[in-house]
């Protein structure tokens, strides 16, 4: 994209107009469809006229605050706004999006001059790269290498820099001091595209398998001067202030997983309708319509947990630290299962490349679902970063601990307060607020809903309850060395489990899913597929509880809507008929 062009936009862009703009996927004539993404793949090629058309439209400005210029209003509005178009192809969200972690940092600890540097070229369609992980490191951030040497020259190598052949400008973490997160410092150089100054090459990162195309590349600095003004906040603070706007990442990230899920399912859910078993649909088999279950079962709870996660990061930003990775981990696994189960209905169909418009479509999300599971931190590295917090957390919300309210994130209707990117912190303090509130929750709930919801609600009640003695666990001279990560995988699974309850809650008068006010049938659903996964069960064997999840998923497929809480209408579907692979 070029750096000259700005839309002229007062408003915020919305999910129906991305529709609008971008036009019916399954259109094989339609350059912004699967049809025209796959061809990309194929050709490892960026996005560019997606991207300079969404650019056009303004989308880029989303995640930028208004007093930068943005359009940003709250985090699920630009979740959803995102979805709708990785929906086509994912890797529209690193063309666009990808200087959202520098931007956070910049508002974190940035200068004046530095804030407004970097919002024009934003604005303006440029990119700025953030450079931290190394090649020889990985997720061992304290161990990175790239230092100031005593004349005050970058001597090093970042890796795996988003738009780091095409940024303009790039804030780097460098270290400069000698150990412990303490020792790295924040610097924004300027790198002007064919223009780059002397001791900075900038080269091609290895190619990845999923999202081909994407610009990452490796930074090579061979004695670059760092000029006086280049030194963002203070000295000392720069590996700190990057973990904190990681969490926005994090949040953001989850829009690709969703888009991903959503596609593969409405994928399948055309195949099974259309394939024919013997004298019916393949629809209409049990096995089908098990796998599609379980499949929508857990893109509805993705979906729910995102929306409060995304919210969350408004009215208890304190908390972003454990509620905003441990939802990253919950849709990145639901994803997969979704991709699993989809593929499993698909069978010889997800595998083949094809030769038809619109072949290949599976495959490629398969691929980049891969992808965004990992790029912004390894699932390794992002469970450490909530689960070490987990033994106090959990022990001090079972003691009653004190909790921030957070009735706003699921009163979907409710106006949020505004973001504050300088509230987010490493720790969460007290107790966690989601699960602090569940059982008053459950207690209301256990009256209205039907008994086998209301069962799913008692097992959740006494999982939630199991959580401190399995933290307990991980103290001592006798620790179970995998418990820490078996409390961060189960208390994801019923983090997110609460937070569906009280999403319905705020909701039975008015529904959600385009259910009606009352039903509880999507709950049930995601309850027993989250459950399933917190106990390390398979949810398929709960099958009837899941079968309500395929129910609204298809009326939602039929009305041609979003598959998300408050759904979107998609674009109108050209009649046309293309393969389903």
């Amino acid at each position: 994209m070029s750096a000259a062009r700005t839309p002229a936009l007062a408003t915020a862009l919305t999910p129906e107009e991305v529709e609008l703009i971008l036009g019916d996927p399954a259109d094989p004539a339609n350059v912004y469809g699967y049809a025209a993404a796959v061809a990309r793949d194929e050709a490892d090629a960026f996005p560019e006229e997606l991207c300079g058309l969404l650019f056009e439209a303004g989308f880029h400005l989303a995640y930028l605050p208004r007093e930068w210029g943005g359009t940003f209003e709250s985090f699920d509005r630009s979740l959803t706004l995102v979805r709708a178009a990785a929906r086509r192809d994912v890797t529209v969200m690193p063309g666009t999006m990808f200087s959202i972690i520098a931007a956070t940092c910049l508002q974190v600890h940035g200068s004046v001059g530095q804030r407004e540097k970097v919002a024009r070229v934003l604005r303006e369609g440029g990119a700025v790269a953030f450079a931290m992980t190394e090649a020889a490191h990985g997720s061992d951030l304290v161990s990175g290498a790239l230092h100031l040497d005593a004349q005050g020259r970058l001597r090093g190598e970042k890796w795996l820099v988003g738009n780091g052949t095409r940024c303009e400008a790039v804030y780097v973490v460098v270290r400069t001091g000698e150990r412990g997160p303490g020792a790295f410092t924040a610097y924004l150089i300027d790198t002007p595209r064919g223009a780059d100054p002397e001791g900075l090459t900038r080269l091609p990162a290895p190619r990845t398998d999923g999202m081909r195309g994407v610009d990452l590349a490796t930074l090579r600095f061979d004695g670059l001067t760092v000029p006086p003004d280049a030194q963002v906040g203070k000295e000392g603070e720069g590996l700190e202030v990057a973990l904190r706007a990681q969490q926005a990442v994090r949040l953001m990230s989850m829009a690709g997983s969703l888009g991903i899920a959503d596609t593969a399912l409405r994928l399948t859910l055309d195949f099974v309708a259309t394939r024919r078993f013997g004298r019916t649909t393949l629809d209409a088999t049990p096995y089908a319509r098990r796998e599609c279950a379980t499949a929508s079962a857990a893109l509805l709870a993705a979906d729910a947990v995102a929306l409060a996660a995304a919210r969350g990061a408004h009215v208890a930003p304190q908390a972003c630290s454990v509620w905003g990775p441990a939802a990253k981990h919950l849709v990145a696994e639901a994803t997969q299962d979704v991709l699993r189960h989809c593929s499993t209905v698909l069978a010889t169909r997800s595998v083949l490349r094809g030769q038809a418009p619109g072949d290949g479509v599976f495959q490629k999300l398969r691929r980049d679902a891969a992808v965004v599971r990992v790029i912004d931190a390894s699932p390794y590295a992002n469970l450490r970063s909530y689960a070490a917090q987990l033994p106090t957390l959990v022990t001090a919300t079972a003691a009653g601990g004190p909790a921030p309210s957070v009735d706003a994130v699921f009163a979907l209707d409710a106006p949020l307060p505004a973001y504050e990117p300088a509230r987010l912190d490493l720790l969460v303090r007290g107790a966690d607020p989601v699960l602090a509130a569940l059982p008053a929750a459950t207690a209301d709930l256990a009256q209205e809903t039907d008994p086998e919801t209301a069962a799913l609600l008692a097992e959740l009640t006494d999982a939630v309850a199991a959580l401190p003695a399995l933290a307990a666990r991980t103290r001592g001279a006798d620790a179970d060395p995998h418990a820490l990560a078996d409390l961060g995988e189960s208390y994801a699974w019923l983090h997110g489990a609460a937070a569906c309850v009280q999403l319905w809650a705020a909701s039975r008068t008015t529904g959600l899913y385009g259910a009606e006010p009352g039903d509880t049938g999507w709950l049930r659903a995601v309850l027993a597929y989250l459950l399933s996964r917190a106990a390390g069960t398979d949810p398929r064997r709960r099958a009837a509880d899941l079968e309500p999840a395929r129910t609204t998923v298809g009326a939602l497929h039929t009305a041609h809507a979003l598959f998300t809480a408050l759904p979107v209408p998609l674009a109108a579907p050209q009649e046309t008929t293309h393969a389903q692979g």
